[in-house]
């Protein structure tokens, strides 16, 4: 009897820690209290917001501003650049984008050189970095599983 729970038990856990392709995504307020703006420091304000947020597949960005700001999906090129070969995607607020891949994603303003003052943003999803995470969870589980066990 002790065997068949502990047996269930150990497959409850593994199916926990297994990733699912659907779980719910994450919605990130781009830059937090600051919003989508001309940031007062240049762009290290973005770059140090997306530092702390975790960025997956499927996680939406909400770019909220006042005044005349847009946003812009663009290539790396052009998000060095401060450059828009398509132009603004998003002209009113709140604009909303899915990450859709791993990798790295660029947002820019377009409008006059908001860019080139800091108003541009990088978000980079680390898929192996979500799969170790996920992987090591399923490690710690099991072995907890296994030593509850050696109890029974």
């Amino acid at each position: 009897m002790a065997t068949r729970i502990g047996l269930g038990l150990i497959g409850c856990l593994i199916i926990a820690a297994s990733p699912l392709g659907g779980a719910a995504a994450d919605t990130h307020n781009v830059g937090g209290g600051l919003g989508w703006t001309i940031p007062p420091l240049g762009d290290i304000a973005y770059k140090n917001w997306a530092a702390r947020e975790n960025f997956e597949v499927g996680d939406n960005l909400v770019f909220t501003w006042n005044n005349t700001h847009n946003v812009a999906k663009v290539s790396k090129e052009e998000f060095d650049n401060c450059t828009s070969s398509n132009g603004p995607i998003q002209t009113t607020s709140p604009a909303n984008f899915t990450i859709d891949s791993n990798g790295s994603s660029y947002f820019i303003c377009t409008v006059n050189n908001h860019c080139r003052l800091g108003q541009k943003l990088e978000v980079t999803v680390d898929s192996s970095a979500s799969a170790l995470a996920t992987t090591a969870l399923s490690v710690f589980l099991l072995a907890m599983a296994i030593s509850f066990l050696s109890f029974m």
